[in-house]
């Protein structure tokens, strides 16, 4: 845990002003500051639609009596990437950009799924049972 805080708040600070200032030498300090910006505001309007999409598909699986398991699994990608997309650099808003692709969610979310499945209780008709979502409930397909 120690090793993922001091790569979070010390080497992925640094990687982004190691690739700011490399692409503002090639570029110029505007042209950075501009793409930046532009990056920012189309990852902004992508957070929103995606998200907006995630909550779509929520609402519709809650009205067919469903558990929406992977919606909600992606809808928890996609407020990661739109934290990603906040944070100023080219790094964490290439990362944001990739987790705001449904495709590319679609690979990510097993690794979620196992990384956190013993952390679920699944309430149904007989009452809490702690780790019993079942891949169905997760499943890619409907």
């Amino acid at each position: 845990m120690v090793v993922w805080l001091v790569l979070l708040f010390i080497a992925v600070p640094l990687v982004e002003l190691y690739v700011i200032v490399e692409t503002a030498r090639s570029i110029g300090t505007l042209e950075t500051i501009g793409l930046l910006i532009v990056v920012s505001v189309v990852g902004a309007w992508m957070v929103k639609a995606q998200g907006l999409a995630v909550l779509w598909r929520v609402r519709s699986k809650l009205a067919e009596g469903v558990m929406p398991g992977r919606e909600l699994v992606d809808g928890a990608l996609v407020l990661f990437a739109g934290a990603l997309m906040l944070t100023p650099g080219f790094v964490t808003d290439a990362v944001g950009l990739l987790l705001l692709f449904p495709p590319t969610r679609m690979a990510i979310r097993p690794f979620i799924i196992r990384r956190f499945r013993h952390r679920v209780t699944y309430i149904g008709p007989q009452g809490p049972q702690p780790g019993s979502i079942h891949d169905t409930d997760l499943a890619d397909g409907d």
